[in-house]
């Protein structure tokens, strides 16, 4: 059939699996089409016949599609360009490898298990692998976060593989692919749930509700919270330093803590030496782990005992920032606390942070910080009597 705008519109979807249908008014270029009804264009050379994605449709059209048709198949009748074949799991070790490199191992750790665990396509030819492939695998991921942060991953492996000098695929089959859109939670925990979930962990004797008791008070994320070296206390000043290879904007991160905290910290043991919270075996599901990693279990057993429900650990968090503002505590002092990069909360002016905001950023407010924990403990201490006297 001679491929046109309306055909390509047209072409029918198959009962399964994929069809390509080929161009009459050039040889060896086509479309194929996919059960799902992704439309891509191809082209077909060497003796094995193997299939060259150009792109998907209507992201490129058939005009530019087939001028890049033209030029590819020109440049292998030539002998000019001569594709790669490499398989994922190659690529895959090539660009790891690359990545250790240039970037943090917290980053080359997550990039090597979202591509090992919702990529498996192992010995498959790299080429081969379209985008309804990849939307497949997505399809399995239920978590909207996870999902997104595994299409960040494959996006800029497949990026790397398509760039020079490497050409290992024509076209990334992930352009046009977006993120899910998340709902953001608004979630806050009021004064009777706080006075509960903060007496179950002060009074559990587990490790989990250590943990617990450690957000509640510091308003810091559980992976930097679970991450806690005895190192970074300087136990004198009361001051907790979480290193920039930890935290999620890539900033050292210094907070004081209160006595209510150094109560907690106290009350860990020092079984796991530098680790406050190591992990109860060095496996969890088959993967190697060096924190405690034992959530979602502990999790449930926790809202038993607490009786509070539909929360998750970083509702913690923003019940911190939210209440500590109520209670009169400055923005700038409150994400300082929280380790936010200030300039999201000041005013620009065109383009440029304003003189207030930057004396923010330069500034540490470790007083003000003090003052704020020292509000916010008082805020539980009454809390717990209140209910208490309930």
């Amino acid at each position: 059939m001679r491929l046109t705008d309306i055909s390509v519109r047209a072409l029918p979807l198959p009962t399964k699996g994929q069809k390509t249908h080929w161009d009459d008014t050039l040889e060896n270029f086509g479309c194929r089409v996919s059960q799902g009804g992704t439309k891509s264009f191809v082209i077909q050379h060497g003796a094995d016949r193997r299939l060259i994605t150009i792109g998907r449709y209507p992201i490129i059209s058939l005009a530019d599609a087939r001028i890049e048709a033209k030029r590819l198949l020109a440049e292998m009748t030539l002998g000019k360009h001569r594709p790669r074949t490499v398989r994922w799991d190659e690529a895959l070790k090539l660009y790891l490898a690359a990545c250790e490199q240039k970037n943090r191992k917290r980053t080359v750790d997550d990039y090597k298990r979202l591509l090992n665990r919702h990529f498996a396509f192992k010995r498959q030819q790299l080429a081969e692998i379209t985008a309804e492939d990849i939307e497949r695998k997505l399809g399995h991921i239920k978590a909207p976060s996870e999902r997104n942060h595994a299409l960040v991953a494959v996006k800029v492996f497949l990026a790397w593989c398509q760039k020079p000098p490497r050409r290992y695929i024509a076209h990334n089959p992930c352009e046009g692919m977006v993120p899910v859109k998340r709902k953001r939670r608004k979630r806050l925990l009021s004064d009777t749930e706080l006075a509960a979930v903060f007496r179950a962990a002060i009074e559990g004797l587990d490790t989990f509700s250590k943990i617990v008791a450690l957000l509640v008070l510091c308003g810091q994320r559980k992976t930097e919270t679970v991450s806690l070296r005895r190192t970074w206390l300087d136990s004198s000043e009361k001051l907790v330093t979480l290193p920039e290879s930890i935290t999620k904007n890539k900033l050292e991160h210094t907070f004081p803590y209160g006595t209510l905290a150094e109560a907690v910290l106290n009350r860990v043991s020092n079984l796991g030496g530098d680790l406050f919270f190591p992990p109860y075996r060095q496996h969890v599901r088959g993967k190697p782990t060096t924190t405690y990693a034992g959530w979602s279990k502990d999790k449930k057993a926790f809202d038993k005992r607490c009786g509070v429900t539909k929360w998750t650990l970083h509702d913690l968090r923003r019940t911190f920032g939210t209440r500590l503002a109520q209670l009169g505590v400055l923005p700038h002092v409150v994400e300082r606390l929280l380790n936010h990069r200030l300039g999201a909360i000041s005013n620009k002016t065109d383009g440029m942070l304003t003189d207030v905001a930057e004396i923010y950023n330069l500034a540490s407010y470790l007083p003000e910080m003090r003052a704020a924990v020292v509000v916010w403990e008082a805020k539980l201490t009454s809390l717990l009597q209140l209910t208490k006297a309930a």
